[in-house]
């Protein structure tokens, strides 16, 4: 129990500053949009995937990859917290157009995005 906490933890210090430092990286190029976020939470549904379709296909160690990359440094790099907040600050400046695009490209992408990830090694 300890060594998964360990686990968990460690990753997620390193994806919450890996988070970070995407978003910020992306409000110099996109300062009016909520791009860091669909980023992050795009490719992080991605890379679940792909480590579900690793888990489920090979031989290794579940301990690792589900406690540090899935739970930890993945579920610390993604984030719904920050998607929701910067919906309620779009609606709040009244670009209600850029919010529904925001929601909708976000679902439907990062549930692409993880369906790709779970599938590669299949392809």
């Amino acid at each position: 129990m300890i060594i998964k906490i360990i686990y968990i933890a460690s990753g997620g210090a390193i994806g919450s500053v890996l988070r970070f430092l995407f978003s910020d990286f992306l409000k110099i190029y996109f300062p009016n949009l909520p791009i860091g976020t669909f980023f992050v939470n795009v490719l992080g549904s991605f890379l679940i995937g792909l480590f579900i379709g690793i888990l489920n296909n090979k031989e290794i160690s579940e301990v690792v990859i589900k406690y540090f990359f899935i739970i930890g440094l993945l579920g610390s790099f993604t984030t719904f917290s920050a998607f929701s907040l910067e919906n309620l600050q779009l609606i709040e400046q009244s670009k209600f157009l850029i919010s529904m695009i925001y929601i909708i490209f976000s679902v439907l992408f990062c549930i692409i995005a993880a369906y790709f990830g779970f599938n590669l090694l299949k392809f």
